[in-house]
């Protein structure tokens, strides 16, 4: 068993006194860097940690002024300041916060407004004409926050009207926010899981289950209070919430908003981050686009040549890795250091390729009912391929199954959520004797590292009672440059084994730029069936692709680039 590091950091119970811990350390530095456009001049305004604690005060004051105190208030908006105001002020002393997702279609954000019994929600302007028509169907919603100014209705407040009471308020001395006591192991969220309304599922989460988790965190990745954070992922997901909201904000670091993920690349230029969270889908990405490029450039061979140099010269303790590749550096800002990975598993290939070029890419293992990180590679303890070993606190352990050395994925820990809100029969089905059954089949390597080979529900069983994760194929069917990405699922036959059938998403654009853009439909097929036929050498009789089909639209996401497997 490897000897584990962690480094020493502050303890805290609650929300409110982890921001407050930040404030005593950082009052004056930049929580916050905020762009915004001044007629045709682009400002730039920070936002101090002194300034955010002051706003967060007022508008939990002016929130409970209005009734609100222990309600469930909705948060539905694109990534920005407001929102993460919005979280904190309901959080730290007024009542329990409902994250939305912002992608969601107008019938579901009212089945979820309704089935959460928030009292009120908070908006961007985006969605005026969403909440106008919400506003006179769902009774149990008094209050309709907007947080811009151009408001359509006289129903409507705005966060600017209500920071101007809760100063108000603050002034004559009403300390109700100021002084309310956090209980830390109450219900504070209410996270809804992927999926439809009817699916998906009202996880409950506490100070104490966040607290824990960022906590953790804390103790494996060195955080800085110089780090300049890029917020790309919704914050609605506890992903980004925890892991690029919270424990920034725990650390003293800055954080700045993506103007969305096509923008990335301009952005890093723009701000200069120095950390990031993502999903494989862009990261992977990226790293395609990186050697695309170099060869488009003809200086895919010296770029290898340099690669092979600066492993060697690593292996001595020398690292000019942000000398020799100060070029791709510029390209991602000139400061970028960290390049955290969740959501799913990160094509080892790439993960090695980002840290060889001098990015510290590090991957995690979580979900929502687990705050959400359940194990993470840090800065001591870092295995390339896996997904980390279990964080500080957290105990995870393998349900084997007779004859196989790979089982359900079982987690216990702080981090683990209270339960399914309004949902005993859900919360009982997946807690059981305290540990949290994750739906997802990995194991243990000898050190304690996690490995990831599928979800329990898409598993493939053929008739001969061989096991077949999709995901493993999928991530080899991804590799061939010409697949975007694919689906892979198993059907039986009446007269014979299993078959793996293969739905794929062409690069179509490299297809046609490799090939001159002169291909029929038949050719097309035949360049695919070679790849997969290629694959298939590699691959176990029961595991190989027998059939594929190539697909026109890309596949249905979640807003975290994970993608809908469909029903076969």
């Amino acid at each position: 068993m490897k000897h584990l590091r962690y480094y020493t950091v502050d303890e805290f119970s609650d929300l409110k006194m982890m921001l407050e811990n930040s404030v005593k350390k950082h009052g004056d530095k930049p929580a916050f860097i905020l762009k915004r456009k001044a007629e045709e001049n682009i400002e730039y305004r920070p936002v101090s940690y002194r300034m955010f604690k002051n706003d967060i005060d007022c508008l939990g004051s002016a929130l409970i002024n209005l009734g609100l105190k222990g309600k469930k208030i909705a948060l539905i908006s694109e990534n920005r300041y407001e929102w993460a105001l919005s979280y904190l002020s309901v959080m730290n002393g007024t009542g329990m916060i409902v994250p939305l997702d912002k992608a969601l279609p107008e019938i579901e954000i009212q089945n979820l407004l309704t089935r959460s019994d928030a009292n009120a929600v908070i908006f961007s302007s985006k969605y005026i004409p969403v909440m106008e028509n919400i506003s006179n169907c769902i009774k149990n919603i008094k209050f309709f926050i907007n947080m811009d100014e151009n408001n359509s209705t006289d129903r409507f407040l705005t966060i600017s009207e209500l920071l101007a009471k809760g100063r108000e308020l603050l002034n004559s001395g009403y300390r109700e926010f100021i002084d309310a006591e956090i209980d830390p192991l109450a219900m504070s969220v209410v996270l809804f899981t992927s999926g439809t309304t009817e699916s998906s599922k009202a996880v409950m989460l506490s100070h104490k289950n966040i607290c824990s988790d960022i906590i953790a965190i804390n103790k494996v990745v060195d955080i800085k209070k110089e780090d300049v954070f890029l917020s790309v992922l919704p914050l609605h997901h506890a992903y980004e919430c925890t892991c690029g909201f919270l424990v920034p904000i725990s650390k003293g670091s800055a954080i700045t908003y993506s103007d969305g993920i096509k923008q990335i690349m301009n952005n890093l230029i723009e701000y200069k981050p120095t950390a990031m969270l993502s999903v494989p889908l862009v990261i992977e990405t990226m790293y395609r686009n990186i050697w695309e490029q170099a060869k488009n450039k003809g200086i895919e061979k010296n770029l290898k040549t340099a690669l092979a140099l600066n492993r060697c010269l690593k292996k001595i303790n020398i690292d000019i890795s942000k000398k020799l590749f100060k070029a791709l550096h510029e390209k991602f800002g000139g400061k970028m250091r960290l390049l955290i990975c969740g959501a799913s598993s990160l094509d080892e290939e790439v993960e090695k390729g980002f840290n060889d070029f001098g990015f510290l890419v590090i991957q995690g293992y979580g979900m929502t009912e687990c705050s959400p990180v359940i194990t993470l590679n840090g800065d001591f303890n870092k295995k390339a391929s896996s997904l980390g070993m279990p964080l500080p606190g957290v105990e995870v352990k393998i349900e084997e199954e007779a004859g196989d050395t790979m089982g359900e994925i079982l987690v216990k820990g702080p981090t683990v959520m209270l339960g399914y809100y309004k949902n005993e029969e859900k919360t009982k089905e997946i807690l059981k004797d305290g540990w949290l059954c994750t739906g997802d089949y990995g194991f243990l390597d000898k050190d304690n590292y996690l490995h990831i080979t599928g979800r329990k529900k898409s598993l493939i069983v053929t008739r001969g009672g061989k096991k077949v994760f999709p995901e493993e194929i999928e991530m080899l069917l991804n590799n061939i440059p010409y697949i975007k990405e694919s689906v892979v699922w198993g059907r039986d036959n009446t007269d014979s084994e299993t078959s793996i059938i293969a739905s794929i998403v062409l690069n179509r654009e490299l297809i046609l730029k490799t090939h001159n853009g002169n291909l029929s439909d038949s050719e097309l097929k035949a360049i695919i069936k070679s790849n997969i036929d290629q694959l298939n050498v590699k691959l176990p009789k029961f595991k190989q692709i027998r059939e594929f089909e190539i697909r026109e639209s890309e596949f249905e996401k979640t807003t975290t680039g994970k993608i809908k497997r469909p029903n076969h």
